[in-house]
Protein backbone atom coordinates (compact mmCIF):
# COMPACT_ATOMS: atom_id res chain seq x y z
CA UNK A 1 0.00 0.00 0.00
CA UNK A 2 1.47 3.59 -0.98
CA UNK A 3 1.27 6.24 1.28
CA UNK A 4 0.21 9.56 -0.14
CA UNK A 5 1.24 13.12 0.53
CA UNK A 6 -0.88 15.61 1.71
CA UNK A 7 -0.66 19.19 -0.88
CA UNK A 8 0.23 21.99 1.14
CA UNK A 9 -2.00 24.28 2.23
CA UNK A 10 -3.33 26.65 -0.20
CA UNK A 11 -3.99 29.37 2.29
CA UNK A 12 -2.47 30.55 5.10
CA UNK A 13 -4.26 29.97 8.64
CA UNK A 14 -3.31 31.96 11.44
CA UNK A 15 -4.99 31.43 14.76
CA UNK A 16 -5.25 33.79 17.45
CA UNK A 17 -3.43 33.15 20.21
CA UNK A 18 -5.10 31.99 23.88
CA UNK A 19 -6.31 35.24 25.83
CA UNK A 20 -7.91 35.32 29.46
CA UNK A 21 -9.76 38.71 27.81
CA UNK A 22 -12.80 36.88 27.29
CA UNK A 23 -13.44 35.38 30.77
CA UNK A 24 -12.27 38.08 32.35
CA UNK A 25 -14.74 40.06 30.59
CA UNK A 26 -17.53 37.80 31.53
CA UNK A 27 -16.51 37.96 35.08
CA UNK A 28 -16.30 41.78 34.92
CA UNK A 29 -19.87 41.90 33.40
CA UNK A 30 -21.06 38.82 36.23
CA UNK A 31 -19.55 41.10 39.28
CA UNK A 32 -21.26 44.57 37.44
CA UNK A 33 -24.97 42.18 37.08
CA UNK A 34 -24.55 40.74 40.84
CA UNK A 35 -22.91 44.36 42.13
CA UNK A 36 -26.43 46.07 40.46
CA UNK A 37 -28.49 43.84 43.49
CA UNK A 38 -25.48 43.88 46.18
CA UNK A 39 -24.47 47.39 46.26
CA UNK A 40 -23.20 49.88 43.59
CA UNK A 41 -19.32 49.93 44.51
CA UNK A 42 -19.69 46.17 43.54
CA UNK A 43 -20.91 47.79 40.17
CA UNK A 44 -18.47 50.22 39.41
CA UNK A 45 -16.10 47.94 39.96
CA UNK A 46 -16.87 45.01 37.64
CA UNK A 47 -18.01 47.57 35.11
CA UNK A 48 -14.37 49.05 35.58
CA UNK A 49 -13.07 45.39 34.59
CA UNK A 50 -15.49 44.49 32.15
CA UNK A 51 -14.40 47.94 30.38
CA UNK A 52 -10.88 46.92 30.79
CA UNK A 53 -11.01 43.59 30.27
CA UNK A 54 -12.69 44.55 26.48
CA UNK A 55 -10.77 47.26 25.53
CA UNK A 56 -6.98 44.71 26.00
CA UNK A 57 -8.90 42.38 23.86
CA UNK A 58 -10.07 44.55 20.75
CA UNK A 59 -6.31 46.18 21.10
CA UNK A 60 -4.81 42.81 21.21
CA UNK A 61 -6.86 41.97 18.03
CA UNK A 62 -5.85 44.95 16.69
CA UNK A 63 -2.09 44.41 17.18
CA UNK A 64 -2.48 40.55 15.34
CA UNK A 65 -4.83 42.01 12.72
CA UNK A 66 -1.75 44.48 11.51
CA UNK A 67 0.52 41.34 11.83
CA UNK A 68 -0.75 39.45 9.36
CA UNK A 69 0.70 39.63 5.42
CA UNK A 70 -1.67 42.06 3.19
CA UNK A 71 -1.73 39.70 0.29
CA UNK A 72 -1.29 35.58 -0.48
CA UNK A 73 0.78 34.38 -2.94
CA UNK A 74 -1.18 32.01 -5.18
CA UNK A 75 0.26 28.34 -4.91
CA UNK A 76 -2.50 26.52 -6.51
CA UNK A 77 -4.08 26.20 -9.36
CA UNK A 78 -7.67 28.53 -9.84
CA UNK A 79 -10.74 26.01 -10.70
CA UNK A 80 -13.04 27.66 -13.31
CA UNK A 81 -16.51 28.08 -13.10
CA UNK A 82 -18.73 25.80 -13.90
CA UNK A 83 -22.16 26.33 -13.67
CA UNK A 84 -23.85 23.38 -11.96
CA UNK A 85 -26.31 20.94 -13.67
CA UNK A 86 -29.70 19.91 -12.50
CA UNK A 87 -31.34 16.83 -12.49
CA UNK A 88 -34.31 16.59 -14.93
CA UNK A 89 -37.40 15.80 -12.77
CA UNK A 90 -39.51 13.91 -15.37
Amino acid sequence: MSERETPPAGELILPPPASWAPAVLATGIAVAVAGSFAGWVYAVIGGLVAVIALWSWISSARRELSSLPREQSLTTAVLPAVPVKRARRD
